[in-house]
């Protein structure tokens, strides 16, 4: 059996709360908004249940041009190991804020 996913769709309100927190941890001009698309992920099933947000990581190296840069599905894709960290960092102080908000 193939199921289906369903579009992967980010509260409004919530990416609204936790935009501020991505931004202060990536820095300026290391954080956008991206464009709305079309793709499906087996996270839009948790988004079912509970609010989600999902957000991508920067990981092609600087230097290299990310529209010519493989993608991850690709054998040739190449991950930045360094940009990791800001992944951890993103999603440590997402929690933190989140719940900090929540609490109030």
């Amino acid at each position: 059996m193939v199921e289906l996913y369903n579009a992967t769709v980010n509260q409004p309100a919530l990416t609204a709360q936790m935009a501020p927190t991505l931004q202060r941890v990536a820095g300026e001009g290391n954080w956008m908004l991206g464009p709305k698309a079309t793709a499906s992920e087996d996270f839009s099933f948790y988004q079912e249940r509970v609010p989600g947000l999902f957000f991508n990581l920067g990981v092609t190296p600087k230097g290299v041009d990310v529209t010519k840069a493989a993608s991850n599905h690709s054998p040739e894709f190449y991950v930045d190991e360094p940009a990791l960290v800001n992944g951890v960092r993103a999603l440590a102080n997402l929690t933190v804020d989140y719940m900090l908000a929540s609490a109030r």
